[in-house]
């Protein structure tokens, strides 16, 4: 049965309703989501993830010819998809190993105080309207109205 404990690189068997396929697990690629797994499908010719749980119990070992003879068939188209599948996976970043750093707070400049003297500024008076404060109620409506 499919243990991967045992070895860096496993080759083995996916038997489905499909049909059987020739799949390779290599324990130096990047590790998949919980619960899932990366193996390389030689029918597919790609790195594709499977959920672990579904997978594991159609996964079977190969003995040691049939790993030779699949290694010999489907090697170099191997080495070839994983290299691009881990130029791939290499570019992304773990988040988790970012330090928790924000940018600079930029700085807004303070603004200018004008350059208005007491002297510029005129004095409102409303004497000459004839109103008096005794013309407004509490709420400034005048009475008048």
């Amino acid at each position: 049965m499919y243990n991967i404990a045992k070895k860096q690189l496993w080759v083995g068997e996916l038997r489905t309703a499909r049909g059987n396929t020739i799949v390779i697990h290599d324990g130096q690629l990047p590790e998949a989501s919980k619960g899932r797994v990366y193996l390389y499908n030689t029918v597919r010719n790609i790195i594709v993830e499977y959920v672990e749980d579904i997978v594991k119990v159609n996964l079977h070992d190969l003995d040691d010819a049939q790993v030779k003879a699949a290694l010999d068939q489907f090697g170099d188209a191997w080495k070839a998809v994983r290299a691009e599948f881990m130029l791939k996976h290499q570019a992304r970043i773990d988040l988790s190993k970012v330090p928790d750093t924000a940018p600079p707070k930029k700085v807004k400049p303070a603004p200018e105080p004008d350059d208005v003297s007491d002297d510029d500024i005129v004095d409102f008076d409303d004497a000459d309207d004839g109103d008096t404060d005794d013309d407004y109620d509490e709420m400034g409506d005048n009475l008048d109205d």
